[in-house]
């Protein structure tokens, strides 16, 4: 549904972003777009949705390239960056000049998020704290029913329990012909969501893989000798350790000891999954 070819984006000479990214994100999933500060995240996702153009390689949505801008692309995608500004508006009324330009829009299923959400409809967008803004353009964005569903930092200002309503409602939101893709550094709020998990460094695409994938070919926690560790850190729990998965052992999965992993030791991660 979204892929990209050889891309590559500067801002400047000087200031190269996204090197040789190839990556191919598909439906049915909840995609982690994961790289420290500064590697690319927030422009890719720009790129995605036609905002900006790359200087190099392609971009494909559905088949067709977004700076085109074409219509049957963007009514069924829809972006929340990190930072937005909305009008002085309820978001009814809101929804009453922008859901037309989504033809699966449901006003019902707005409402329902925005109880769960604890959003007044009928209150001005402006009159609303930063984390109730963000609340009110969750509640409308999936209301959309978008099949790409683009989230720059989803859950920076939002409190505690609305972390946990989000997590939820956004876990139904996905099914096979929707996809999530989350741009994000709060791996924590968002660690039991994500199925897919791209990590981004300063030479492309360092892992692509589902979480099943990588269950069978890693194993997190603390290791033994007779394991081949990748990488280890110490914590208070004491040292913690990604090691090749020898035994088909089942270990939950720590996305922040992968990062870490993957961080330090690329070429060992490349290699286990393939990553050019």
């Amino acid at each position: 549904m979204i892929s990209t070819n050889k891309l590559s984006f500067r801002y400047s000479s000087q200031h190269e972003v996204l090197t040789n990214i190839t990556l191919r994100l598909e439906k049915g999933h909840i995609h982690g777009l994961l790289g420290c500060n500064g590697i690319g995240k927030t422009t890719l996702l720009k790129l995605v949705c036609g905002i900006m153009r790359p200087n190099g390689g392609e971009v494909s949505v559905m088949g067709c390239d977004p700076s085109l801008r074409r219509p049957e692309i963007f009514r069924d995608m829809i972006i929340i960056p990190e930072e937005f500004d909305l009008p002085n508006l309820s978001l009814d009324g809101y929804a009453k000049v922008t859901a037309p330009f989504y033809p699966r829009f449901n006003r019902g299923d707005m409402y329902r998020y925005c109880e769960e959400l604890h959003i007044n409809p009928s209150e001005r967008l402006h009159s609303m704290s930063m984390g109730q803004r963000k609340k009110a353009y969750i509640a409308f964005a999936m209301a959309c029913n978008v099949a790409m569903l683009l989230l720059d930092e989803p859950t920076n200002g939002l409190d505690i329990p609305s972390k946990s309503v989000f997590r939820r409602i956004l876990a139904s939101y996905v099914n096979e012909e929707r996809m999530v893709v989350i741009s994000t550094h709060q791996v924590a709020d968002i660690e039991q969501l994500l199925d897919s998990i791209v990590i981004l460094d300063e030479y492309g695409v360092a892992l692509s893989a589902t979480t099943l994938e990588i269950g069978r070919r890693l194993k997190f926690g603390k290791a033994t000798d007779a394991d081949k560790v990748i990488y280890s850190e110490r914590t208070i729990q004491g040292d913690m350790a990604v090691s090749l998965n020898e035994t088909d052992e089942d270990t939950p999965l720590s996305i922040e000891l992968l990062f870490n992993a993957t961080t330090a030791n690329r070429n060992a991660i490349a290699a286990i999954f393939n990553t050019k």
